[in-house]
Parts: C-alpha cells; structure tokens; sequence
C-alpha cells in the first residue's frame, strides 16, 4: 500500500509541475513506447561509473496507459478503480528488487523534458530528444526531478543500449 501512495504523490506531484505546459509546447505528438521482450520500464535508482564503465542500477515497474491503466488500475485499486487510472497511466511495482547492468558506451538516450536551462520552470518538452551518454549522466548527477521519472531501457546481451525518458502527463 505504501508504494501505491508514493506513486499516487509522485504523479500528483509531477502532474503539478507539468501543468505548468501549455498545450502548444506538447504539440499533441506524444507517441508511447513500443512494449517489446528487450525494453523494460524501471526507475533509475543510481547511475556511477568503475574503470571506465558506466552501470544504472534500476528498480523494474510495469507500466500502463491508456484502457489497460484504467483496467490495471481497477483491478489493484478496486476502491479506486472507478475513477479510472490518474492522468491515464499507471505503474506497478511489487518488485522492488534492484537490478545493476552496464549502459553500452554508444547508448541511444532520448528524453521528453528536463531543466535545460537552471530554471526549471521554464522546462519545455522535447519529444525523444537525442542527449549523449555524458550529458545524461549530467542531467541525472544534477537535477532530482529527472529521479522521479519511469524510463524504459532496451537491454541487449546483457548491456542497456537505448534509455527513454517516459513523458508523464
């Protein structure tokens, strides 16, 4: 239940500050990510690097848009579920057992909205924005919103090769 509250704060919290967005900065081309077996949806716990390396440590959720949140949602919060899912997704984590794995050196990382600018309130979306494994590592090291948001990591060969910033509303 504790987690079911964290992540209902999380998303009224983050739902805050987004509303903050006009409708002409999203511009309506929000696309989700493509579920497949290699992409996973996790919160990024701890990013470092060890001789040279880079590894994220990562807790795994599941994630839900859309008629399957409001179902998901129905099913695990039945005294909630008639309301449908909050801002129309939902994550689950009943597993909070953290993984570690080695992020590739040539990693695609693409994001939707972080503080560009040091000030925060003037964030603006970018979809799929393309950053560099080093800038990402910045943004990560320095802004503690970013540490709120899902992302989805494609894991090939044991190694992540791709990290999205999944965009809440």
């Amino acid at each position: 239940m504790k987690k079911i509250w964290r992540t209902l704060l999380i998303t009224s919290l983050l739902s805050l500050i987004m509303s903050g967005l006009t409708s002409a900065q999203t511009n309506g081309d929000y696309a989700p990510v493509a579920k497949s077996s290699d992409t996973h949806p996790a919160y990024i716990q701890d990013m470092y690097t060890d001789n040279g390396k880079t590894y994220i440590v990562v807790d795994d959720i599941e994630w839900y848009e859309g008629k399957e949140a409001d179902a998901v949602f129905a099913q695990k919060e039945p005294e909630f579920g008639q309301m449908g899912a909050p801002s129309g997704y939902y994550i689950v984590n009943d597993n909070t057992k953290l993984q570690t794995f080695e992020i590739q050196s040539d990693a695609a990382v693409l994001m939707q909205i972080y503080n560009r600018n040091d000030h925060p309130e003037e964030a603006q979306i970018v979809w799929n924005e393309p950053v560099t494994l080093n800038k990402f590592k910045a943004i990560f090291s320095k802004d503690a919103v970013i540490h709120e948001y899902p992302y989805h990591l494609t894991v090939k060969d044991g190694k992540v090769v791709k990290i999205v910033q999944q965009y809440i509303p």
